[in-house]
């Protein structure tokens, strides 16, 4: 049946055209529920059979039932329709979740297709019998909650012929429940039907529900505008707008970039009010404030609410200097996930309660930049030693915080494997086990799958060659191979071998989506999450030594001084010699003894290595540096016994050189092929103004950076030198690396060449080529390589959908960086296990000051900790000592701290050596028996002065084993720049 809907559209140029939109109905879309006597047999059956099963809830409904939300429960109680099981969902409902909800969206459609869940999905809307027409007068939602009611009749009706089943309808909605019970339906509230399912009683949690709540302290925000006034205020320039980012250090500071006049601007807000309960990562509406209330102040820690009582949050009146200060004054998209945390045990007062009564707690997400929620559970006592996930659901103008639901819990907090689960989730990094549907797409030969004489066609064979790999130790996934060999001629030929991953990952499949979703392997202290199957990852793209195995190989010509003769790109069949550790190939560089075929490729690589390394510096590439640590695991329990700096050899660099050359030639020749659709990799130059804030602090070890260009900065970096402290050297260049910009990728037609350069590589253009196995981005970079070398090979189509590329580019990002703080934030887990049963004193540097605190870098360990000056009332009370804050002064024009000692001042600035004393602390407030919460407590002892004219140090107040010494308590945190 065809059915026709005529109306008036005006065009691009403003004219008035007719429009006819056709919409087909159809007979045959049946129900999905296993036995129907009434529709086909054949039909896939997605809703297991109920019938003479017992009902879940009797107090409610005799029958056994299928599930009906409306579009509000979808929406809203995500986390309770998880762990529901035969629910149906309507076409009516998926629309509308896809406009008000692209999580609930994706969740319905990853419902739908899994096998494993009985939830269906029936087209309503394409139905004859269940589609409705909009009726005069009547709204939209109202239209779509009466087909969501007709749909709902028509499941009673159809399932009549089966006896002993029926439908329930779940909405939050009053209005459409009493609707829907007029017209004879089983309709309950999603708080309501929870509360009567006696098999599962703790479901109760997870409902989304608003809560009465109430405080010891009232606050009233600001009502947010309406979406209308806020798209009257953007388009009329009276507001701005931008993502919300919250400081690390103050959960009370948050920023936003924006554009004022065409110049990219932050501003600043600060304070609860100015908030008005925006959240991390929210895309806010902002007014900005009149110019005599901005502020210049530095940044402040705030770490609780104590802080927040002593400490001003903002400077005031207009200085020279000031920054653009705003308040939100609406939310246009809320950017809220679930939050890991911990139940606070001062909500928890008095007896625990028999299992079934639920009280109200205050929840503490782990990420500082978010702020408390409230939440009702019935499991208050058996949850308050454990890692929980809160969602946040509302959060009303007169609530200090806002409201959620639990989610679940994730185990006991401390727990090695507990807490390695918190970093995954809160760093956003997919983890679940691979599906069915991605597993049928490996070869069906498994383990045994072995290069075959048809995989070769196409492909050149180099399984003669002395190809090697070097890599870390323990590598199991070989992305990499190296030759070298001189050629007749007098010329050298040297070459690059990469796993061949696409291969065995073709476009569309399902593993090619899930490796698009991933974006990249994960790698942890003890764990690694990988991008593919372990099959692919560590056994048959691996490029391992001794079997055959496919490759994309970069081979290029080259004069005895390095001069670049000729390149090209080949598909290849390759059988590594050797699988070298970096220390290994180091030792066969270092041992004159040595003259087998393997060392004299290792030499020959390493000699152009050094050639095209000095190459790149002329450039003006730049050497930087981060902290990198090394754990010693016990071979059973991978619990950390050791924690040290990595060691760094030569044969890094010569592996890192040649994976770079590859990268730019591969860049070069996709772009060249492909000018609209390469996928490349940018890195702007670095904000003059954080460059100018570094030379500040260096001004006090009297040098200085120049920085016109990435030439200039690489050179005045190597003029930098400290002969008494070689750390001191290095410590420069890691904190010009934070002042670096984040690389990213993107699709070559979306930008103009100008921006393609690579700053920090010095490089025209760059890409990503080396490492398909733990890389989504160099699996679509083979691709648009293998396109280019050969005709017949088409190209992707996917690749040429400008769209869908800059959408798979700022996925490809937001992994990449997700990843690499998730890499971060396992080391410092694994710091704090090392420290468990350990006090250490050791030397540390101050990398950075703030207003009432300021950070210490330990070299030893690659450890970075807050030094807090204004000391927590827990503090205190477990010192028994009656502390009072210490007294200090920020010096802004210097940016340091001053502490008066004994007629003396100890300043404390940037780059000054201290010696911090390092334990693990418990504090109660994370939890209770079995669960305190662990911190990594860094301790100030004293000044090391060698190279710097600062005043010895002096106690303000002894430590109990040295009169001699002073110390300001601080608790560990994550990094908060990306090297």
């Amino acid at each position: 049946m065809l059915r026709n809907k005529a109306f008036n559209k005006k065009n691009a140029k403003g004219k008035v055209v007719k429009v006819v939109q056709e919409h087909y109905l159809r007979d045959d879309i049946y129900c999905s529920i296993a036995g129907c006597p009434t529709c086909p047999s054949s039909q896939l059956a997605r809703l297991s059979s109920l019938v003479g099963k017992a009902s879940p809830c009797p107090e409610l409904t005799n029958e056994p039932h299928y599930l009906i939300p409306d579009t509000n429960v979808v929406v809203n109680q995500l986390d309770l329709l998880e762990q529901l099981d035969n629910i149906i969902i309507l076409s009516t409902v998926h629309q509308e979740s896809r406009n008000l909800s692209a999580n609930a969206a994706g969740k319905i459609k990853s419902w739908v297709s899994d096998p494993l869940k009985h939830i269906a999905s029936f087209s309503n809307e394409h139905h004859r019998e269940t589609h409705v027409e909009r009726e005069f007068n009547e709204t939209p939602n109202d239209r779509n909650d009466r087909a969501i009611r007709i749909a709902a009749k028509w499941y009673v009706d159809h399932m009549a012929a089966t006896p002993g089943t029926t439908v329930v309808m779940l909405t939050d909605d009053a209005d459409n429940r009493r609707k829907a019970k007029e017209m004879g339906l089983l309709a309950f509230s999603a708080k309501e039907y929870v509360k009567h399912l006696e098999d599962q009683p703790n479901l109760i949690d997870l409902v989304a529900d608003r809560i009465n709540h109430r405080e010891k302290e009232q606050i009233q925000y600001e009502e947010h505008l309406s979406q209308m006034a806020m798209t009257s205020g953007l388009n009329g320039g009276r507001l701005l707008q931008g993502t919300l980012n919250i400081s690390q250090h103050n959960y009370l500071e948050g920023t936003i970039f924006t554009q004022i006049d065409d110049k990219d601007v932050e501003i600043v807000i600060l304070g609860r009010k100015h908030l008005n309960r925006a959240i991390h990562g929210d895309r806010i509406c902002v007014e900005l404030l009149p110019k005599e209330e901005w502020g210049s102040e530095p940044e402040v820690v705030v770490l609780t609410e104590e802080d927040e009582a002593q400490l001003a949050s903002g400077g005031k009146g207009g200085k020279e200097n000031s920054r653009p200060q705003g308040k939100v004054v609406g939310v246009i998209k809320r950017n809220w996930r679930p939050y890991c945390g911990f139940i606070d045990k001062a909500t928890v007062q008095g007896e625990f309660e028999s299992v079934g009564a639920s009280r109200l707690v205050l929840f503490f997400p782990l990420d500082s930049r978010v702020p408390k929620i409230r939440m009702r559970t019935s499991q208050a006592g058996k949850l308050l030693s454990q890692r929980i996930l809160v969602m946040a659901d509302q959060w009303p103008v007169d609530s200090m915080y806002p409201m959620g639901h639990f989610v679940r819990a994730l185990g006991e907090a401390g727990d090695k494997d507990t807490e390695t689960e918190v970093l995954l989730l809160e760093h956003d990094v997919p983890h679940h086990a691979f599906s069915p549907q991605v597993l049928s797409s490996l070869p069906s030969e498994g383990d045994a799958w072995v290069v075959r004489d048809e995989h070769l066609h196409g492909r050149e064979d180099f399984r003669g060659l002395d190809i090697c790999s070097i890599d870390p130790p323990g590598c199991t996934d070989i992305d990499d191979a190296l030759h070298a060999r001189p050629l007749p001629n007098g010329n050298f030929e040297l070459g690059v071998h990469i796993a061949d991953v696409t291969h065995f990952v073709k476009p569309g499949t399902a593993m090619d989506r899930e490796a698009a979703s991933r974006c990249t392997s994960v790698y942890l202290v003890n764990r690694r999450i990988d991008m593919l199957p372990e099959l692919l990852g560590t056994n048959l793209c691996s490029l391992r030594s001794g079997v055959d195995r496919l490759a994309f190989s970069c081979i290029w010509e080259m004069t005895p001084d390095a001069q670049l003769v000729s390149t090209r790109f080949t598909k290849s069949v390759i059988r590594s010699k050797a699988s070298l550790t970096y220390e290994a190939a180091q030792k066969r560089l270092d041992d004159a003894s040595l003259d087998d075929p393997i060392t004299q490729g290792i030499r020959l690589l390493d000699r152009f290595a050094c050639v095209l390394r000095g190459r790149r510096m002329e450039a003006g590439a730049l050497t930087l540096a981060s902290p990198e640590v090394r754990f010693t695991l016990e071979f059973d329990s991978d619990d950390p016994v050791d924690v040290e700096m990595k060691a760094l050899h030569s044969t890094n660099a010569l592996v890192e050189e040649f994976m770079l050359f590859a990268n730019i030639s591969v860049a070069t020749f996709i772009y060249e092929s492909f000018p609209a659709c390469a996928l490349l990799r940018s890195h702007p130059p670095p904000s003059p103004a954080n460059l100018e804030s570094l030379n500040r602090s260096l001004s006090r070890l009297g040098v200085q950076l120049e920085y016109g260009s990435s030439k200039e900065l690489a050179d005045s970096l190597d003029r930098i030198e400290f002969p008494g402290d070689p750390y001191l050297n290095k410590l420069v260049r890691m904190m010009t690396t934070r002042c670096m910009m984040q690389a990213a990728y993107f699709s070559s037609g979306t930008e103009p060449y100008e921006r393609f350069h690579h700053y920090g590589l010095a490089a025209p253009i760059y890409t990503h080529f080396t490492s398909p196995i733990r890389r989504y981005a160099d699996v679509i970079v083979h691709r648009l390589l293998h396109s280019a070398i050969d005709p017949g090979f088409p190209i992707d189509p996917a690749l040429l959908n400008r769209t869908g590329m800059e959408l798979q580019c700022k996925t490809l990002n937001h992994r990449h960086h997700m990843a690499q703080l998730a890499a971060r934030s396992s080391v410092e887990l694994f710091t704090h296990l090392v420290f468990k049963e350990r006090v250490e004193y050791e030397d540390a540097y101050v990398v950075r000051v703030l207003k009432n605190a300021f950070i210490a870098l330990v070299p030893k360990y690659g450890l970075e900790s807050i030094i807090h000056l204004v000391p927590h009332p827990q503090d205190i009370e477990d010192s028994g000592e009656g502390l009072s804050p210490p007294v200090y002064t920020f010096n802004e024009n210097d940016n340091s701290l001053i502490f008066p000692a004994n007629g003396k001042d100890l300043v404390v600035s940037m780059f000054m050596k201290i010696q911090v004393r390092m334990s693990i602390r418990h504090r109660l407030k994370g939890g209770g028996e079995g669960g305190l919460r662990q911190n990594l407590e860094t301790k100030l002892v004293c000044p090391v002065i060698p190279n710097l004219s600062v005043p010895p140090a002096s106690p303000t107040r002894p430590l109990p084993d040295d009169s001699s010494s002073s110390e300001v308590t601080t608790k560990f945190r994550k990094l908060d720049v990306d090297p």
